[in-house]
């Protein structure tokens, strides 16, 4: 996003007839803190003033003051390279606004915000991350505060789904210069689609004891048991991708170091118990008569049994969704030691965030379950891992704790449309284009994950810059599908 002057904004703010570059100005200038900078009249400012409060300054002397403000903040922003205005749009039609990371947006996502800003239980406010889109449930890429109250379907089906990402001590200069060795060995250690393990590869210890938590949930909800007609095969999963746009990348970053990255969620008892839960408050709506914008938007209150259980089955659903990462980095790391490459190690921590997830966090001094569809934590120094398409950078990046987002920051480009659409629009030459220089599969059964079905990776960074900091930009050699 270009960086420019405040009083450049402000003229342009003066000239101009875009009712949108209005409001986004007066947006950015009602969040800024000016402490005894100017004097309005006979007195001082003195502490935090927005534009409201200046428009409430006699019209003789609001131009002249306003200008003197700018002229004096103008130094200081230059210092840091200009202005950044993040949030590009506040959506104010519902009972809490919404505050858009980016101008990308479709009307039917906006119609979904809307909706979920009318519910009572929103804290503060809803964010939409730069990567928003269209979802089913709930819009994909928005950070969903409440208080006493959780919705299943604004956490999805893919419960826990996240990244995972290690750098390892190889170099661009230790692969081989054919690359499919490479991913034949992971694809054969690592089960894609709807492949699954022979036996558990999970220690056994910890298979025990997330069966017997799976158990007691089970008892008050034997439902699950008949929607899945191989029910146990959930221990067969853990360390198996899945499909979608589910992957496992090998990356060079910008000092051509080597990294393993994947992308994966807690499978299909993950999916399972997601659509039962939402179901559930489907029907507990129905009992309460209670109205909704959206039946999508069934809830479950803080106190009744069925939050209780939820809570208790998402929990364990986001902890499996992390063992499965985990034990898939394992595998693949196994993998590669068996291919032509020298001996190696991991350096520096592993990385691994889920991006579809509810967790109960502390914003604006409250306690309040925060959802994440479609978005990751980044709070003040954490780490995170924003993928880009199969041909396209991907970033690791560190939080910067911004509290209007409620330190969150995008999962990655975010789709610019649909899988049919893009099956319909492109064809397996524009994947062999698109994904040149890339030992990955370019047949028709990936086509819906073309790069160019993806909002530009670049441009959503550049609409989070006060999000997150980049530390490492990567770009993947193989690429492994689900």
């Amino acid at each position: 996003m270009p960086r420019v002057g405040l009083r450049t904004l402000l003229k342009r703010c003066l000239i101009s007839n875009s009712p949108i570059f209005v409001q986004n100005l007066f947006c950015f200038i009602a969040n800024l803190s000016l402490h005894s900078i100017a004097k309005i009249g006979n007195g001082p400012i003195d502490g935090p003033i927005g534009v409201q409060n200046l428009f409430c300054i006699n019209d003789s002397i609001f131009v002249p003051n306003l200008f003197c403000i700018i002229a004096k903040l103008e130094g200081i922003f230059r210092k840091n390279g200009g202005i950044i205005m993040p949030i590009k749009r506040v959506l104010s039609t519902g009972r809490f606004p919404v505050k858009i990371y980016t101008d990308d947006i479709e009307s039917e996502a906006t119609q979904q915000l809307h909706e979920l800003s009318t519910l009572p239980f929103i804290h503060k406010h809803v964010a939409a991350m730069p990567d928003v889109h269209l979802g089913i449930g709930a819009t994909i890429g928005s950070v969903i505060p409440t208080k006493g109250a959780i919705i299943p379907a604004a956490v999805g089906v893919d419960l826990g789904c996240g990244m995972a990402a290690v750098q390892l001590s190889l170099k661009a200069s230790d692969l081989p210069d054919n690359l499919y060795g490479i991913r034949s060995q992971i694809e054969e250690a690592v089960p894609v689609g709807f492949n699954q393990h022979e036996n558990p590869v999970l220690e056994s210890s910890l298979l025990k004891q997330m069966k017997e938590q799976l158990d007691e949930l089970l008892q008050k909800h034997p439902t699950l048991l008949k929607m899945k007609k191989h029910f146990d095969d959930w221990q067969l999963q853990v360390g198996t991708l899945g499909s979608g746009n589910h992957f496992i990348e090998v990356c060079l970053d910008e000092n051509q170091a080597i990294w393993v990255m994947l992308h994966s969620g807690s499978r299909g008892l993950g999916n399972l118990i997601g659509r039962y839960f939402i179901a559930v408050a489907k029907k507990d709506m129905e009992k309460w008569f209670i109205s909704l914008p959206n039946k999508d938007l069934a809830y479950f209150p803080q106190g009744t049994e069925h939050f209780n259980d939820y809570w208790q089955a998402v929990m364990w659903a986001q902890e499996y969704a992390r063992v499965n990462r985990e034990e898939m980095m394992r595998l693949i790391l196994e993998a590669l030691s068996h291919v032509d490459l020298p001996p190696f190690e991991i350096t520096g921590e592993a990385i691994s965030c889920h991006h579809n997830y509810v967790a109960l966090e502390n914003h604006y001094k409250s306690n309040i379950y925060l959802t994440r569809k479609g978005a990751i934590s980044a709070r003040t120094g954490e780490w995170g891992i924003i993928p880009g398409s199969m041909g396209t950078k991907s970033y690791i990046v560190k939080g910067k704790g911004n509290p209007e987002s409620f330190c969150s920051c995008s999962h990655g480009a975010g789709r610019r449309m649909g899988r049919k659409e893009a099956k319909r629009r492109f064809s397996t030459e524009d994947m062999i284009t698109q994904t040149q220089g890339v030992e990955c599969r370019k047949d028709e059964g990936v086509i819906d994950e073309i790069p160019a079905a993806y909002k530009p990776i670049d441009e959503v960074m550049e609409n989070q810059n006060d999000l997150v900091e980049i530390v490492h930009t990567l770009k993947q050699v193989v690429c492994i599908k689900g």
